[in-house]
This record gives structure tokens, sequence and C-alpha cells, in this order.
């Protein structure tokens, strides 16, 4: 593990490597402790770099038996060896030459699963970003891209399964006890997308006929016994290479497409060619023990890595700064997916929940980046939400801004122009400037500028003239080494909704660039001006989110009513039924506070309770409105001075008014929708499920009874239902006999199934209240609890850290100190991991003095820590001094 504080990298001292690298076999003789990989390299120097200039290689952590020149053993003197690099000198200066190079690497003890490790009796990698050097030396970074043959020799016994990237190009016996495989990837790629696996797995196999006629053999490996649960999977993977040929015109291009699911893995899934790796909650799912959100996240997650072969694969990333032009458009790319597979308006509305209760308060906070930084110390820091979700969001600005014809001329010209490539913003930038004519200059302010943008709305309306007068002016506030911004080009989809709930055309527009129904607010402060409108109209703006934006827009209650009520778009809808809600939640966390009595604003109430008896909106948008902004949300417009017991407190009384107010509409809808019949994980039955619970939790608070989400737990057929009535009993009656038995229950039915169980975890840590730590820590005494492994651990302290504001900012600050230990004891063994956990602790300065005291001083802990990983150095320097 790395414990230096670690360089600072900057993408303006980006140069091509010295020599470039034309060929890679690799040859690895698989043994549980002791693997010896030997890497044989052709390289030739670049033209015009010094003939002095030796070859540098990147290690991390590696044991390095002998070195080769042309194959022979070279002179000691000619090169050296540490544990984090290899550098050779006197080399040919033109003509090619082969480097190879033996390492013995240890993967049972590799408890940071980068590089080569082995889990559960089955070898595998995980080589992005810089896991490739923990392997063998080798030039490790993303415009080093080359052909790779594999070799992999290993005991045939304990690993009948021998997998690497590209085509099978063979195998056999290698001795008494062993065998071999041979694998060849034809297309270049870069060191981050190698992958090895080995062991022995069950596997479920399909084909894929491709548009021009080309069968793709399909194969997903999980352990023995699951084959049943990967079929989802296998019908997503499915659909998303059907769709990405007709909505990208993209076609596969190797013989076989491999799935590997694994149960230690850091990330979610990684993309590398041919053979995608992933975390097996992503993976596998049937009736009984995945949600209808788990169903939603593999056929997501299946779609983002398979898009990957084109979106990062063919075309990948100069450097690690331009990891958002492969991630943020993958991003888009699965989104698209997800929306034309299910409802485009709910996938919606669940995006930018997503994106304001994680990216918007990272571009808040002292971790706050650009979507292209301009520099780390490390890299494995900046896989965030702003990357990937923000990436995304600025993906589908260009699209807003073009239109859909110039959109895809764009793409297709980046697909063109760059396969083969490793590319950078600009080239992708400049492929939809040359497709359109359209100058994006001010537009790449996005990739950037940290922060995100506050616009100031006003509206005048003159009945004399018939016109509308819109203000708008754009802030974007200071960020961790950014103090002053420029002015961002903002496109702002908008419709006036008149008295009869019909959108309202206005004869002529001035004032600004607006196309369609796009305005696009490009200067520091801009008026519109709509000609012809007959009488005041009520202002619909940024519909779709189509800026990743806050807008502070003064209008009235019955404003905000009447756009819920009537919008045609369902994303504008609930985002009224949000404006409505937030300033009443904010009242009532105030109240909360102060000790008053909290009241529910009766309009709020009447427009919510309208919403969620109206049959002609699909299930799941309902649901969606019903769903009140979290916790996070109010403490996040509040800004400062937080109290965390007075949000959950105040959000809980106005919960409880509307169940009280909307009883009878609750009950109806909750006997509607448990009519029984065939489970099926589709947008329709998830809407169904997701408002006949919703409608469940309401009745559970309006009865004030335990008794209901007991019997919804007794008769549940599904995992949704199931762990959303142990959820209610959970949070509501933490003490009733009937959650007791509920929670044995399900830990007896489902001891044997890790995913399950992870839930199990979770619903337990996000109880609220000062008493989940010691329930916290009583759970890290269970057998079933896995320190090592990432999603055992998620499901734990990660889910008590983010998911339980009451629980996790006790007042006394046990709760931190508790969680600085943790993190501690991670890192030795995780860094990513553990990483990735403290950034729980970003906002810790909007939280009350008292509080913020404890959380800093917790901070202060593992800052203190002298052997502290580069990855948890970084970020607990930057929460600190952010």
């Amino acid at each position: 593990m790395r414990t230096d504080t670690g360089r600072i990298v900057h993408l303006a001292d980006y140069r091509p490597t010295d020599f470039v690298l034309e060929r890679v076999d690799l040859t690895f003789e698989l043994d549980p402790t002791e693997t010896k990989v030997e890497a044989r390299l052709i390289f030739h120097r670049r033209e015009g770099v010094d003939a002095a200039a030796p070859l540098v290689l990147d290690g991390d952590d590696l044991t390095m038996t002998s070195v080769l020149f042309d194959q022979i053993e070279m002179d000691p003197s000619r090169y050296t060896a540490t544990p984090e690099s290899l550098t050779i000198r006197d080399l040919p200066e033109s003509t090619p030459f082969e480097i190879t190079v033996v390492t013995m690497i240890n993967p049972e003890a590799n408890t940071q699963l980068m590089g080569l490790y082995r889990s559960n009796g089955i070898y595998c990698t995980q080589c992005e970003a810089e896991g490739f050097r923990r392997i063998t030396y080798f030039p490790d970074r993303p415009d080093v891209l080359a052909v790779y043959t594999i070799n992999i020799i290993a005991d045939k016994a304990a690993n009948p399964l021998l997998l690497s990237n590209g085509n099978f190009l063979g195998g056999a016996g290698f001795g008494p006890d062993k065998h071999f495989a041979a694998w060849f990837d034809p297309h270049p790629k870069p060191s981050y997308l190698f992958a090895l696996v080995a062991g022995d797995l069950g596997i479920v196999e399909d084909t894929f006929t491709t548009m021009s006629g080309r069968e793709v053999a399909l194969k997903i490996y999980v352990e023995h016994g699951k084959e049943p649960r990967a079929a989802y999977a296998m019908d997503a993977l499915k659909r998303s290479m059907k769709w990405d040929e007709e909505v990208f015109g993209r076609e596969y291009d190797l013989d076989i497409f491999m799935i590997v699911a694994v149960s230690d893995f850091n990330m979610g899934a990684m993309e590398n060619k041919g053979l995608n790796i992933f975390n097996d909650k992503y993976v596998l799912a049937d009736p009984e023990t995945a949600t209808d959100q788990d169903y939603a996240n593999i056929e997501a997650i299946i779609a983002h890595e398979y898009f990957h072969n084109w979106t990062g694969n063919r075309i990948t990333c100069r450097d690690w700064f331009q990891l958002c032009l492969k991630e943020g458009l993958t991003v888009y790319r699965d989104h698209e997916f997800s929306a034309d597979m299910r409802s485009r308006s709910v996938k919606r509305i669940a995006e930018v929940r997503h994106l304001r209760s994680e990216q918007f308060p990272e571009d808040a906070g002292p971790l706050a980046h650009p979507v292209r930084p301009s520099k780390y110390r490390e890299i494995n820091n900046f896989y965030t939400t702003t990357v990937y979700e923000k990436g995304s969001e600025v993906t589908r600005m260009i699209a807003t801004i073009l239109g859909r014809d110039d959109f895809k001329k764009g793409m297709d010209l980046y697909f063109d122009r760059h396969d083969g490539d490793a590319a950078t913003v600009e080239d992708f930038v400049k492929c939809f400037e040359d497709a359109s004519g359209r100058d994006l200059t001010q537009f790449s302010l996005w990739y950037h500028q940290a922060g995100t943008p506050q616009i100031t709305v006003s509206s005048s309306y003159d009945a004399g003239a018939k016109t509308l007068t819109l203000s708008l002016e754009q802030m974007i506030p200071a960020t961790p080494g950014q103090s002053a911004k420029e002015p961002m080009h903002i496109p702002l989809r908008f419709t006036l909704i008149s008295e009869n709930g019909s959108e309202a055309s206005a004869s002529a527009i001035s004032g600004g660039d607006v196309t369609g129904d796009v305005l696009h607010l490009t200067e520091r402060a801009q008026s519109f001006t709509f000609s012809g409108i007959g009488s005041r109209p009520a202002v619909s703006l940024n519909r779709g989110f189509s800026a990743p934006v806050t807008l502070h827009f003064s209008q009235s209650a019955e404003d905000r009513g009447h756009i819920a009520r009537h919008d045609s778009d369902l994303f504008a809808r609930w985002q009224a039924i949000t404006d409505l809600a937030l300033p009443a939640l904010i009242d009532a966390a105030k109240t909360a506070r102060d000790g008053g009595t909290v009241a529910a604003d009766p309009a709020f109430v009447d427009v919510l309770l309208a919403v969620a008896a109206d049959e002609a909106l699909e299930p799941a948008f309902r649901a969606q409105a019903l769903s009140l902004p979290s916790e996070a949300d109010i403490a996040r417009e509040l800004g400062g001075n937080n109290d965390p017991d007075a949000i959950h407190a105040g959000r809980q009384a106005v919960l409880s008014a509307i169940a009280t107010a909307g009883a009878d509409v609750f009950r109806k809808l909750h006997a509607t929708h448990s009519a029984s019949g065939p489970f099926s994980p589709d947008a329709a039955g998830a809407g169904k499920r997701a408002l006949k619970n919703l409608a469940l939790s309401f009745l559970s608070l309006a009865e004030n009874t335990p008794a209901l989400a007991a019997e919804a737990f007794a008769k549940a057929d599904n995992m949704t239902d199931l762990s959303q009535a142990l959820t209610i009993l959970a949070h509501r009656f933490p003490d009733a006999e009937e959650t007791k038995q509920a929670l044995t229950a399900f830990e007896t039915r489902f001891a044997s199934n890790a995913l399950v169980l992870d839930k199990w975890f979770t619903i337990q840590a996000t109880i609220p209240g000062a008493a989940s730590l010691d329930r916290v820590k009583a759970l890290m005494a269970s057998p079933h609890y896995q320190p090592t492994n990432p999603n055992r651990v998620r499901s734990l302290v990660g889910t008590f850290a983010f998911g339980n504001a009451t629980g996790f900012n006790r007042a006394d600050g046990a709760a931190y100190a508790f969680f600085a230990e943790q993190i501690l004891a991670i890192d030795p063994r995780n860094p990513q991991l553990a990483a990735r956990l403290l950034t729980a602790l970003r906002s810790w300065r909007l939280l009350e003095a008292g509080r913020a005291d404890k959380a800093r001083a917790a901070l202060a802990t593992i800052e203190a820590s002298a052997t502290l990983s580069t990855d948890v150095r970084d970020i607990v320097d930057r929460i600190l001094k952010g």
C-alpha cells in the first residue's frame, strides 16, 4: 500500500511516452501465493526522442526476478529496479526491441482488490485506473495502446476456467495436473482494460446476431447454483446490444462477450474488453432475492459496461484527466437506454434525485472539482459523481443545444474520426462543432469550471402590452482553486401554462437566443420578453432538468400548484411538487428546532393527494411525487448550522400530517395495487409495487401500529414487498415485538445469501436515532459481518454514515469517533474503500457548531495517522482544508 503523500499530477504536464509499445505477450503461471508473470513487450523509440532517454516502467509493490533484452539476460548496470519502477538504459535509437520482465506476485494477500487478486477461490483482476502496475512493470497509462496475447497456466482441478480478453485461441493440458489457455485481443487497448479470471464457476450461455449477421457467443459466469439468477442479466445484455445498434449504430466486434460475477469487488463493474467483471449484486436477481431497484440497477449497469465497448474501449482516454470522456458519455448512453426500457419521465426524476443528493453536495463542498479536473493527487479519488453524473448532464446539454439530428451527426463523426484513438474532451467537442457548425467554446466551460450554477429568476407580466418578461441572472459559486467564474452557456427548456392549463404560445420572443422550447442563457444577466400573451401564465422553466443548475424562482404557491396539475412534462410536475414541499419541510425543521408544533400547509397537502389519487398518472410517477425531499435535501436547502435531529423530526411530522389527511386515499391505493399475480420486473409492475408500498408506509404512520407492515411482511411473495415491509417495521417501530420477529425471520431465511443479508444489514444500519450506533456495533460482531468484503462494509458502515443522519450525527460525536476508527482499520487493507467511505464527512461544515467541532476532531484523528494511504490522505486533507 502506498503511504506517501502523493505527488500532484497536472493536466498541463501531459506529454506522450518516449517509447511506443507495439505488442504485449503475457504468460501467467497461477498460484495462490506465488504467481509468476512473464511480460514480453515490444517497443520502439518515438521519433524525435533523445537517444539517451531511458525506458521507465511503472510498478507498485512488485518483486522482479529477471529482466531480459531481446531474450538475453540484461546486465544489472543497464537497469534500476524498485518496487515502484523499472528504469532501463542504453536502448536502441530506432529499431524495435523486446523487453521481458518476470515478476512474482501474491494474489491471496492482495486485499486491496487491485491488480490480480484471489478471493473465494477465484483469481480476478481490477486494473482501472492504475492496477496493472501491481501485476508487472509496464507503461501503465491509458494512451499506451497495444495488441495483447495472453497465456494462462493453472491447476486444472481448481481452475477449470481460464479467461482473458479477446477471442479464445485454444488450450490443452500442461503436465500432469495443469492446463493452459491462450487468448488474443486484436483490438489495441490500454493496460487498464486487461482482465484475467480463473477458477471454477457456473455458466449461462446465449448468442446474439449482430446487425451485419455475425453470431456472437454470450457467456455469463457465476458461482455454481446461481445460474438461474443470471437470466435477467443475460436478457438485459441482449437488449443493450440491440439498442446500441439501433440508436447509436454501434456493432459488437469480437466473437465472444463474457461477464464474470464476483462477490469481492471494489467497483460496481468493469468494462474490460470482451471480459466484463461485475460485482455480483449487479448480475444476480430473482423475485425472491432482488428488489425492483436491483433489477433496474442490473439493467442499467449491464448496459453501461457493454456501451463502453465503443465509448471507452474502441475510443479511450488520452490521460486520466479525460475520464469524463468515457464515463460521462457512457452514463448518458445508459440513461437513455434505461429511459427507453422504462418510463422516461420517472427515470429522469430518479436521475435528478441522485444528482442532487450526491453531486450537488460534492460541487458545494471541499471535494468540488471540474468535470475535467486540471490536477489530482490520487486518480482513484476522481471516480466521482461529478465526473460520471455531471459529465452525463454535460453530454445531455450538448444534445439539447444542437438538437437530435446534429447531435447524432456529431456522435457518428466522433466514432468515425477517433476509432482506435486515445482522445480528449477537445476532440469530442470539436466533432459536434464540425457536425453542426455551432461554436461550443463558451459551452466548454462546463468541463472546466466546478460548482453548481445558481440561477435567479423573476417574471413580470404587462397586461396592457400582453408581454411577459423573464429576467435571469447566473452565478457560479467559488470552489477550491477557482474563485472567479465566467458566465456559462445554460440551455433551459421552458413553457408557459395558461389559466386553463394549456400551453400558451408567444407571437414573438426577444432578448436572447431561443431555439424551439430552449432559452439559451449565455450572459450573467439576461431578459427574455414574450409577446402576444393574452393573460398571465405560469412559467415552467428547466423542464426535463435540461441543465444541472439550481433555480431561485420566487413563484407563488398557486403557480407551482398549477404546474403540478397541468404541465405536460412530468418532470416539471414533480419539480413543482418538490418546490411546494421544500418550504414546508424547511419551516417544519425550524419549528422542530425551536420546540414548536409542526403543521403542514393544507394547500400543499391537497396538491400532493390530488396527484396521488390521479389514476391518469402512471403509478411510478405518483410514487415519486409522494416521496418527499430527503433529509439531505432539506439540509442542503438550509445551507448551514444544521441540526439533523430537528430536520428529521420536522420531516416526520409533515409525513404524519399527510398520512392522516390522506388515509382514505392511501387505503384505496394500497388495496388497488395489492392484487396478486405473476411477478414481473418490468417498469409497470415495479411502479405499482412502489405506489403500494408508499401507501403502506403512510397508512402505518396514520394508524401508528406495526400490524399493517407485519401483515405485509408475512404475505410478501417478492423481495421488494418483503424488504419494504421490514423497513417500515424497523424504522417506524424498532422496539416492537413484530419487528424483532421479522428481523429474525429474514436473517434465518436468507442466512446463506450474501446479497440479501446486505439488505438486512442496511435496513438496521439506517434505523433513525442515537441508539443506532450501538446497533451497528452489535451487527459488526455478527458472524455474518465480513470486514474484508466491500459490499458488506458498505451495507453496514457505509449506509450508517451516508444514510442515517440522526444516528451518524449524534450530538455527542460518538459516531464520528467510531467512524474514524473504522476508516483507520479499513485503510491498510483496502484504501479505495476507505477513501470512498470517508467522503461521508465532506459536508461537516454545514452542521451546527457543536457537531461540526466533533466531526472536525474525528477528521483530525484520521489525518494524524502516519500510515495513511495516498487515497485517504488526499480525501482527508481536502475535506479539512477545502
